[in-house]
């Protein structure tokens, strides 16, 4: 128990009207197709970003191996986040690119056809991307910082078509 009542006029879908935490039951949906993207920054160090576009990081490929870990993450969202849906993916696809001089951005797009959406496979991905660059870069550069992670398309379902209006700098 929560401590608090869920009342007809709350919009948290996973907890009951005890207040108590539940999967959503989406057995009664439409299944449609759904798109997720997903961005998440990482912010590092000059020498970081030169040892990353100069492939001279001791562990490997840093955005290849950020890539292939993004992807496995969105695979695995359910498995991550308790009350998510077990979903069959349809598409993952990750993407990298430097936006500043020490920025790195990488956007994930997800797509199923379900009952429920993408959005937290898209989400998960990549931020597990951003994850992965600290964890291989961290020996040169404990003070990057993971930045703007956030959700910017969803589409499909009853609640339609959710786009971002405004670039997060």
């Amino acid at each position: 128990m929560l401590g608090f009542p869920v009342t007809s006029e709350s919009s948290f879908t996973h907890f009951d009207e005890s207040g108590d935490a539940r999967m959503v039951d989406v057995g009664a949906k439409a299944v449609t197709h759904r798109l997720a993207i997903a961005k998440s920054r990482i912010r590092m160090n000059p020498a970081t970003v030169e040892a990353v576009r100069s492939s001279a990081i001791d562990k490997g490929d840093v955005l290849a191996v950020a890539r292939i870990a993004g992807i496995q993450a969105a695979k695995l969202t359910s498995n991550l986040i308790p009350l998510c849906h077990f979903l069959p993916l349809e598409k993952v696809v990750l993407k990298s690119e430097w936006v500043s001089s020490n920025e790195l951005e990488w956007t994930a797009e997800v797509r199923a056809t379900a009952k429920t959406g993408v959005e937290m496979e898209a989400l998960v991905a990549a931020s597990i991307a951003s994850l992965t660059v600290y964890d291989m870069c961290k020996a040169l550069d404990k003070s990057m910082e993971i930045v703007h992670t956030g959700l910017w398309i969803k589409d499909g379902g009853k609640s339609g078509k959710f786009e971002r209006v405004k670039e997060t700098s």
